[in-house]
């Protein structure tokens, strides 16, 4: 399927993956925080929420998942796939979620959108009614990531090809007034060996959720925006329509940047290496008020006994992330 979409000029593509600073790349946990505004010093707009499968969590069913969400002091719970694929008590989930104090998150996009145009459009005939049970119990905010390199396509090519698969599925959403997260993929050594770097920037995915619609907007992983070397500046310079969805965590220490790892995380505010605290608040200062996701990736939590102590782990390190942006944890 053939689409006609503007791409960026090769001038302009170069623009779009250079890292805003690289002077910022390293930071530490005494590394002063940005200026804060009182009037969100206590109590931010943004609300943390538990993916379970994200922290090694293994739940039997939503309610499970619901529970150990309350159990770590979160306000919120990212919605599984399995959830709105097989629901069939949409009462039944909003009480769940009202009987233990939890908002709704968002929900991965439950559909195979970059390789086989045949699954992609049978992905496109089921997301409207998977967008509509979402959208019944609160659970706005659709999120995917992508690739930051191809050996098929050009930089132009690839452009081109993720507005064609995307854009039809955010006017689906935007039906069930939902919002489309794209996130980007910050670190060098996943491009490496591959023929063509793609979009691996804030500003460059920007430029791709303008193309793809008005409802499609940054996931913000503050991992990738620490290895794509950009700045606490990029984020508030942010409106806070841009940002739909936020990953926090941490980084090794001792790891120059150009050589961190994508599965190889921490725990948020463990190390200090990624400035959470200064993260947070320009999150803030731009009046964020989404769901803030722990995506550590951290191998640690999968040696824990069992998934009670590792919510109560994970949720103690969203505490100090808090406090490490002067927060009321």
């Amino acid at each position: 399927m053939a689409t006609c979409v503007p791409v960026p000029t090769a001038q302009h593509r170069r623009l779009l993956y250079q890292p805003i600073r690289k002077c910022v790349a390293i930071r530490t946990r005494s590394e002063s925080l940005i200026p804060v505004n009182p009037s969100f010093m206590n109590n931010p707009s943004f609300f943390s929420a538990l993916s379970p499968g994200a922290v090694s969590l293994s739940p039997t069913d939503f309610a499970a998942s619901a529970s150990l969400a309350a159990a770590g002091g979160f306000a919120g719970l990212e919605i599984p796939v399995t959830t709105i694929r097989e629901m069939n008590d949409e009462t039944g989930i909003r009480d769940t979620l009202r009987d233990r104090g939890l908002r709704a998150a968002g929900w991965g996009l439950p559909m195979e959108w970059r390789r086989d145009e045949a699954a992609w459009l049978d992905g496109l005939k089921l997301l409207p009614e998977r967008a509509r049970r979402a959208a019944a119990f609160g659970a706005d905010r659709c999120v995917t990531w992508v690739l930051s390199f191809s050996d098929e396509r050009s930089f132009e090519e690839n452009f081109a090809f993720h507005v064609e698969r995307l854009k039809p599925v955010a006017a689906i959403l935007a039906d069930h007034e939902c919002r489309l997260g794209l996130e980007y993929l910050g670190p060098q050594t996943l491009r490496e060996g591959h023929r063509h770097s793609f979009v691996h920037t804030l500003e460059g995915m920007l430029e791709l959720c303008r193309s793809v619609g008005p409802n499609a907007g940054l996931l913000l992983d503050s991992w990738h925006w620490f290895t794509a070397g950009e700045s606490v500046d990029a984020i508030r310079n942010l409106s806070a329509a841009e940002v739909v969805y936020v990953h926090v965590n941490d980084a090794p220490a001792g790891i120059p940047l150009d050589r961190q790892i994508d599965n190889q995380r921490c725990l948020p505010a463990a190390t200090g290496v990624i400035p959470i605290g200064a993260f947070l608040q320009a999150l803030a200062a731009i009046g964020y008020d989404g769901p803030v996701v722990p995506e550590p990736f951290d191998q640690t939590l999968k040696a824990m006994v069992d998934d009670q102590v590792r919510v109560t782990a994970v949720g103690a390190s969203m505490r100090r992330a808090w406090e490490a942006a002067g927060f009321s944890a």
